[in-house]
Protein backbone atom coordinates (compact mmCIF):
# COMPACT_ATOMS: atom_id res chain seq x y z
CA UNK A 1 0.00 0.00 0.00
CA UNK A 2 1.14 3.54 -1.16
CA UNK A 3 1.45 6.48 1.69
CA UNK A 4 -1.35 8.15 -0.48
CA UNK A 5 -3.63 4.72 0.22
CA UNK A 6 -2.65 4.40 3.68
CA UNK A 7 -3.29 8.23 4.25
CA UNK A 8 -6.74 8.19 2.43
CA UNK A 9 -7.53 4.93 4.61
CA UNK A 10 -6.85 6.35 7.56
CA UNK A 11 -9.02 9.12 7.10
CA UNK A 12 -11.65 6.86 6.19
CA UNK A 13 -11.59 5.24 9.81
CA UNK A 14 -11.24 8.27 11.44
CA UNK A 15 -14.28 9.86 10.08
CA UNK A 16 -16.07 6.16 11.06
CA UNK A 17 -14.74 6.30 14.47
CA UNK A 18 -16.65 9.53 15.32
CA UNK A 19 -20.45 8.35 13.84
CA UNK A 20 -22.57 7.76 16.33
CA UNK A 21 -24.80 4.72 16.12
CA UNK A 22 -27.82 6.68 15.08
CA UNK A 23 -25.88 8.48 12.59
CA UNK A 24 -25.57 8.30 8.59
CA UNK A 25 -22.98 8.25 6.45
CA UNK A 26 -24.91 10.24 3.89
CA UNK A 27 -26.22 13.68 5.09
CA UNK A 28 -28.66 14.12 2.50
CA UNK A 29 -30.79 11.99 -0.01
CA UNK A 30 -29.08 11.55 -3.17
CA UNK A 31 -30.28 12.53 -6.24
CA UNK A 32 -28.48 11.04 -9.97
CA UNK A 33 -28.97 12.26 -12.84
CA UNK A 34 -28.00 10.18 -15.88
CA UNK A 35 -27.50 11.20 -19.74
CA UNK A 36 -29.49 9.10 -21.70
CA UNK A 37 -26.73 7.63 -23.69
CA UNK A 38 -26.26 5.23 -20.54
CA UNK A 39 -26.20 1.90 -20.84
CA UNK A 40 -28.40 -0.94 -19.09
CA UNK A 41 -25.87 -2.31 -17.19
CA UNK A 42 -24.36 0.87 -15.65
CA UNK A 43 -28.41 1.61 -14.94
CA UNK A 44 -28.70 -1.31 -12.65
CA UNK A 45 -25.58 -2.67 -12.60
CA UNK A 46 -23.24 -5.34 -13.44
CA UNK A 47 -20.06 -6.36 -15.17
CA UNK A 48 -17.70 -9.28 -14.16
CA UNK A 49 -17.51 -8.35 -10.37
CA UNK A 50 -20.56 -6.42 -10.07
CA UNK A 51 -21.16 -2.70 -9.02
CA UNK A 52 -24.51 -0.87 -8.09
CA UNK A 53 -26.03 0.36 -11.09
CA UNK A 54 -27.44 4.05 -11.17
CA UNK A 55 -30.89 2.89 -9.39
CA UNK A 56 -28.73 1.46 -6.44
CA UNK A 57 -26.90 4.62 -6.03
CA UNK A 58 -30.37 6.78 -5.93
CA UNK A 59 -31.57 4.65 -3.46
CA UNK A 60 -34.28 6.43 -1.01
CA UNK A 61 -32.91 9.41 -3.52
CA UNK A 62 -34.57 10.55 -6.67
CA UNK A 63 -33.40 8.89 -10.59
CA UNK A 64 -34.06 11.72 -12.77
CA UNK A 65 -34.43 10.73 -16.27
CA UNK A 66 -34.42 14.05 -18.60
CA UNK A 67 -35.53 13.15 -22.06
CA UNK A 68 -37.16 9.72 -21.44
CA UNK A 69 -38.17 8.86 -24.75
CA UNK A 70 -34.10 9.09 -26.28
CA UNK A 71 -32.90 6.92 -23.59
CA UNK A 72 -32.51 2.89 -25.58
CA UNK A 73 -35.91 0.97 -24.80
CA UNK A 74 -33.71 -1.87 -23.54
CA UNK A 75 -32.43 0.42 -20.89
CA UNK A 76 -35.81 1.50 -19.49
CA UNK A 77 -37.49 -2.02 -20.10
CA UNK A 78 -34.63 -3.37 -17.20
CA UNK A 79 -35.90 -0.59 -14.84
CA UNK A 80 -39.39 -2.62 -14.62
CA UNK A 81 -38.50 -5.38 -12.59
CA UNK A 82 -36.78 -2.85 -9.87
CA UNK A 83 -39.51 -0.66 -9.40
CA UNK A 84 -41.83 -2.81 -8.48
CA UNK A 85 -39.72 -4.53 -5.71
CA UNK A 86 -37.38 -2.00 -4.72
CA UNK A 87 -34.45 -4.38 -5.15
CA UNK A 88 -31.97 -5.27 -8.10
CA UNK A 89 -30.85 -8.83 -8.58
CA UNK A 90 -27.52 -9.39 -10.74
CA UNK A 91 -26.59 -13.35 -11.21
CA UNK A 92 -23.53 -14.48 -12.34
CA UNK A 93 -22.01 -18.02 -12.63
CA UNK A 94 -20.33 -18.53 -8.89
CA UNK A 95 -22.36 -15.75 -6.92
CA UNK A 96 -25.92 -13.60 -7.00
CA UNK A 97 -25.60 -10.17 -5.57
CA UNK A 98 -28.93 -8.02 -4.22
CA UNK A 99 -28.39 -4.23 -4.68
CA UNK A 100 -31.36 -2.28 -2.80
CA UNK A 101 -33.05 0.03 -5.56
CA UNK A 102 -36.13 1.93 -3.72
CA UNK A 103 -35.92 5.41 -5.12
CA UNK A 104 -38.32 8.02 -6.61
CA UNK A 105 -38.53 8.39 -10.47
CA UNK A 106 -38.81 11.49 -11.89
CA UNK A 107 -38.75 11.41 -15.81
CA UNK A 108 -39.79 14.35 -18.01
CA UNK A 109 -39.95 14.23 -21.84
CA UNK A 110 -41.17 16.67 -24.86
CA UNK A 111 -44.62 15.82 -25.88
CA UNK A 112 -43.95 15.06 -29.64
CA UNK A 113 -40.72 14.83 -31.51
CA UNK A 114 -41.15 18.53 -32.45
CA UNK A 115 -42.32 19.52 -28.95
CA UNK A 116 -45.82 21.17 -29.81
CA UNK A 117 -48.11 18.41 -30.34
CA UNK A 118 -51.31 19.50 -28.87
CA UNK A 119 -50.06 23.12 -28.25
CA UNK A 120 -52.86 25.73 -29.22
CA UNK A 121 -50.41 28.10 -30.42
CA UNK A 122 -48.01 26.27 -32.73
CA UNK A 123 -48.70 24.66 -35.88
CA UNK A 124 -49.06 20.93 -36.23
CA UNK A 125 -46.12 19.53 -37.64
CA UNK A 126 -46.19 15.92 -35.95
CA UNK A 127 -48.90 13.36 -37.45
CA UNK A 128 -50.63 10.89 -35.75
CA UNK A 129 -48.00 8.09 -37.03
CA UNK A 130 -44.81 10.52 -35.92
CA UNK A 131 -46.65 10.44 -32.38
CA UNK A 132 -47.26 6.38 -32.03
CA UNK A 133 -43.44 6.08 -33.19
CA UNK A 134 -42.41 8.17 -29.98
CA UNK A 135 -44.48 7.04 -27.53
CA UNK A 136 -43.27 3.46 -28.54
CA UNK A 137 -40.43 3.79 -27.21
CA UNK A 138 -41.57 3.80 -23.63
CA UNK A 139 -43.43 0.55 -23.36
CA UNK A 140 -46.82 0.44 -21.14
CA UNK A 141 -45.87 -1.81 -18.58
CA UNK A 142 -43.20 1.07 -17.89
CA UNK A 143 -45.96 3.55 -17.66
CA UNK A 144 -48.24 1.32 -15.26
CA UNK A 145 -45.66 1.36 -13.07
CA UNK A 146 -45.11 5.20 -13.04
CA UNK A 147 -48.10 6.72 -10.45
CA UNK A 148 -48.46 10.17 -12.01
CA UNK A 149 -48.16 11.98 -15.64
CA UNK A 150 -48.27 15.07 -16.07
CA UNK A 151 -49.05 17.25 -19.46
CA UNK A 152 -47.59 20.71 -18.76
CA UNK A 153 -48.55 23.32 -21.36
CA UNK A 154 -47.02 26.26 -22.56
CA UNK A 155 -46.53 29.14 -20.24
CA UNK A 156 -48.21 32.40 -21.55
CA UNK A 157 -46.04 35.62 -21.45
CA UNK A 158 -48.15 37.39 -19.14
CA UNK A 159 -48.01 34.81 -16.39
CA UNK A 160 -44.12 34.76 -16.95
CA UNK A 161 -43.84 38.24 -15.91
CA UNK A 162 -46.69 39.28 -13.41
CA UNK A 163 -45.18 39.89 -10.11
CA UNK A 164 -48.11 37.24 -8.12
CA UNK A 165 -46.36 35.00 -5.79
CA UNK A 166 -47.40 31.61 -5.69
CA UNK A 167 -47.77 29.53 -2.37
CA UNK A 168 -44.69 29.48 -0.16
CA UNK A 169 -42.32 26.30 -0.32
CA UNK A 170 -42.01 26.69 3.34
CA UNK A 171 -45.54 25.98 3.68
CA UNK A 172 -46.01 23.46 1.12
CA UNK A 173 -42.87 21.78 3.02
CA UNK A 174 -45.00 21.11 6.36
CA UNK A 175 -47.50 19.79 4.46
CA UNK A 176 -45.53 17.35 3.27
CA UNK A 177 -44.24 16.75 6.58
CA UNK A 178 -47.26 16.41 8.23
CA UNK A 179 -48.81 13.67 5.45
CA UNK A 180 -45.57 11.60 5.95
CA UNK A 181 -46.00 11.79 9.35
CA UNK A 182 -49.51 10.45 8.88
CA UNK A 183 -48.24 8.30 6.56
CA UNK A 184 -45.53 6.66 9.36
CA UNK A 185 -47.96 6.49 11.75
CA UNK A 186 -50.18 4.45 9.33
CA UNK A 187 -47.53 1.57 8.73
CA UNK A 188 -45.97 1.58 12.12
CA UNK A 189 -46.68 -2.10 12.76
CA UNK A 190 -45.38 -2.62 9.69
CA UNK A 191 -41.77 -4.18 8.86
CA UNK A 192 -40.58 -2.05 5.99
CA UNK A 193 -43.55 0.15 4.75
CA UNK A 194 -42.94 3.77 5.78
CA UNK A 195 -45.30 5.51 2.99
CA UNK A 196 -48.28 5.25 1.02
CA UNK A 197 -46.24 4.22 -2.39
CA UNK A 198 -44.84 1.14 -0.66
CA UNK A 199 -48.34 -0.43 0.01
CA UNK A 200 -48.70 -3.83 -1.28
CA UNK A 201 -52.61 -5.10 -2.53
CA UNK A 202 -53.50 -6.42 0.93
CA UNK A 203 -52.47 -2.93 2.30
CA UNK A 204 -54.38 -0.80 -0.31
CA UNK A 205 -57.79 -2.58 0.44
CA UNK A 206 -57.10 -2.16 4.12
CA UNK A 207 -56.53 1.72 3.80
CA UNK A 208 -57.92 3.01 0.75
CA UNK A 209 -61.55 2.26 1.35
CA UNK A 210 -63.82 4.12 -1.49
CA UNK A 211 -67.16 5.43 -0.79
CA UNK A 212 -70.08 4.32 -3.41
CA UNK A 213 -69.65 7.59 -5.59
CA UNK A 214 -65.83 7.33 -5.66
CA UNK A 215 -66.07 3.50 -6.89
CA UNK A 216 -68.54 4.44 -9.57
CA UNK A 217 -65.84 7.10 -10.68
CA UNK A 218 -63.11 4.91 -10.40
CA UNK A 219 -65.06 1.80 -12.48
CA UNK A 220 -65.85 4.50 -15.41
CA UNK A 221 -62.77 6.02 -15.87
CA UNK A 222 -61.08 2.16 -15.93
CA UNK A 223 -63.67 1.11 -18.57
CA UNK A 224 -62.85 4.31 -20.79
CA UNK A 225 -59.33 4.23 -20.30
CA UNK A 226 -58.87 0.71 -20.65
CA UNK A 227 -56.59 0.73 -17.44
CA UNK A 228 -54.46 -2.12 -16.03
CA UNK A 229 -55.23 -3.48 -12.72
CA UNK A 230 -51.82 -2.10 -11.53
CA UNK A 231 -52.75 1.14 -13.04
CA UNK A 232 -55.98 0.79 -10.53
CA UNK A 233 -53.61 0.10 -7.77
CA UNK A 234 -52.09 3.57 -8.45
CA UNK A 235 -54.75 5.35 -8.44
CA UNK A 236 -55.59 4.35 -5.00
CA UNK A 237 -52.07 5.11 -3.65
CA UNK A 238 -51.82 8.55 -5.13
CA UNK A 239 -55.48 8.97 -3.81
CA UNK A 240 -54.77 8.23 -0.35
CA UNK A 241 -52.26 10.35 -0.76
CA UNK A 242 -54.04 13.53 -2.30
CA UNK A 243 -56.16 12.85 1.22
CA UNK A 244 -53.46 12.61 3.43
CA UNK A 245 -52.08 16.02 2.19
CA UNK A 246 -55.59 17.30 2.95
CA UNK A 247 -55.31 15.90 6.33
CA UNK A 248 -58.48 14.14 5.49
CA UNK A 249 -58.97 10.39 6.95
CA UNK A 250 -61.18 8.96 4.40
CA UNK A 251 -60.43 8.82 0.28
CA UNK A 252 -63.52 11.47 -1.32
CA UNK A 253 -64.40 11.15 -4.76
CA UNK A 254 -62.40 14.45 -5.15
CA UNK A 255 -59.11 12.43 -4.69
CA UNK A 256 -60.07 9.84 -7.05
CA UNK A 257 -60.65 12.41 -9.60
CA UNK A 258 -57.67 14.43 -9.24
CA UNK A 259 -55.51 10.56 -8.95
CA UNK A 260 -57.40 9.74 -12.35
CA UNK A 261 -56.35 13.28 -13.70
CA UNK A 262 -53.14 12.09 -13.24
CA UNK A 263 -52.95 9.38 -15.70
CA UNK A 264 -52.93 11.16 -19.15
CA UNK A 265 -50.61 9.19 -20.37
CA UNK A 266 -52.27 6.08 -20.43
CA UNK A 267 -52.41 4.45 -24.07
CA UNK A 268 -56.59 4.76 -24.76
CA UNK A 269 -56.12 8.26 -23.07
CA UNK A 270 -53.23 10.03 -24.76
CA UNK A 271 -53.71 9.72 -28.07
CA UNK A 272 -57.47 8.73 -28.49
Amino acid sequence: MSLAEALETTKIHSVVGRLKAEDSLLAQRPFRAPHHAISDVALVGGGSYPQPGEISLAHNGVLFLDELPEFKRTVLEVMRQPLEDREVTISRAKFTVTYPSSFMLVASMNPSPSGYFYDPSAPQTTSMADMQRYMNKISGPLLDRIDIHIEVTPVPFHQLTEKRKGEPSEVIRARVIAARHVQQQRFESFKGVYYNAQMSSKQIRQFCLLDNHSKELLKSAMERLNLSARAYDRILKVGRTIADLEAEPQILSRHIAEAIQYRSLDREGWLG
